[in-house]
C-alpha cells in the first residue's frame, strides 16, 4: 500500500497528546496504523511529552488524587463481565479497530452514497460514520462550516487535492471548497469525522442542502 496523503503535524500532535474528539482520534487512528511515516511521528511526539513530564516539578497530591492511588494500590478489582459483540457490524471487511465499534443502521444519503453512523460513548463536537459511494459518482461542489477528516478504506476518489486512494487521509474546513469525484472502478469505503455541516454550491446544492444530513 502506498499512502501519498497524510494528516497535518499538528493534528497529529493533538492525536499523540489525547486532545482530539473521539471521533477525529478514530480517524487518525485508522490512518496512523497504516502508515508508518504517520506511526513514527506520534511515537516521537509521544517520547517528547513522556519527557517533559519527567522533567515536571513535583507538586503535592490533592486528597482526591490520593485516594484514587489507595484504591489503585489496593489491587485489581474483580474481572468484569465480557464486552459485548460490536452492533451492526458491516458486511464490508473493516482494519481491527474499526470492528470493535458499535454501528448503527445504514442509510442512503443522496444517489450512489449509503452513510452508517459510528456510535461512540463520548459527546465531542465531531461525528464518525462509514460513508460508501457508488463508482464514478460525483458529489457536488461544497465546503465545510466545521472540519471533516476522510480515511479511505477501499477504493479511491479524487479532487481538487489529488487523488486518493487506501489509506489516503484527506482533511477539510471552511478554507476547503472541492468535488469529489469517485473512481470508477470499484466502490469506495471511507471513514469519516465531521463537525459542523456540508455547504453545497450552486443552484442545485441550495435545493437539496435542507435533505442531506451527514
Amino acid at each position: 500500500m502506498t499512502i501519498n496523503h497524510h494528516p497535518p503535524e499538528d493534528l497529529l500532535a493533538d492525536f499523540a497528546t489525547g486532545s482530539l474528539d473521539e471521533a477525529d482520534h478514530l480517524v487518525v487512528a485508522v490512518h496512523a496504523a497504516q502508515c508508518p511515516r504517520c506511526s513514527r511521528f506520534i511515537q516521537a511526539m509521544e517520547h517528547l511529552a513522556g519527557a517533559a513530564l519527567e522533567e515536571a516539578r513535583p507538586i503535592a497530591l490533592s486528597g482526591t488524587f490520593k485516594a484514587i492511588m489507595a484504591r489503585i494500590d489496593e489491587g485489581p478489582a474483580e474481572p468484569s463481565a465480557a464486552a459485548p459483540v460490536p452492533a451492526g457490524l458491516p458486511d464490508e471487511d473493516l482494519p481491527d479497530i474499526l470492528r470493535r465499534c458499535h454501528f448503527g443502521k445504514r442509510r442512503r444519503v443522496a444517489p450512489g452514497v449509503k452513510l452508517q453512523p459510528i456510535i461512540l460513548p463520548g459527546a465531542g463536537q465531531s461525528r464518525a460514520f462509514l460513508l460508501w459511494s457508488a463508482p464514478g459518482t460525483k458529489m457536488l461542489q461544497h465546503s465545510h462550516t466545521g472540519t471533516e477528516l476522510t480515511c479511505v478504506l477501499k477504493g479511491s476518489f479524487a479532487h481538487e487535492g489529488g487523488h486518493y486512494g487506501p489509506g489516503d487521509f484527506d482533511f477539510g474546513d471552511g478554507e476547503v471548497d472541492h468535488q469529489p469525484l469517485v473512481g470508477g472502478g470499484e466502490p469506495c469505503l471511507a471513514l469519516v469525522a465531521m463537525s459542523g455541516d456540508l455547504k453545497l454550491h450552486g443552484w442545485l446544492g441550495r435545493l437539496i442542502t435542507p435533505f442531506v444530513r451527514l
